[in-house]
């Protein structure tokens, strides 16, 4: 119960995320912002998928190690 009250001051609300996307756009500009989503994008994607390819790979070891057995 005590994690979820720290928890709760970190995780920023209604009136912190407006300020901090004020300052995003103060600092990066109009024009570079969709530049830096689209590397966030490629980001996530590059990370679900080498996500996807542990999980593939760790379900095919199971696999084989359930065959030896």
């Amino acid at each position: 119960m005590n994690t979820l009250i720290i928890l709760a001051g970190i995780i920023p609300g209604g009136y912190e995320l407006i300020l901090i996307l004020f300052v995003v756009l103060l600092l990066f500009g109009g024009k570079k912002i969709p530049e830096l989503m689209r590397g966030i994008g490629k980001g996530v994607r590059e990370f679900n998928s080498a996500r996807a390819t542990i999980e593939s790979e760790i379900k095919e070891g199971m696999k084989e190690e359930k065959k030896i057995d």
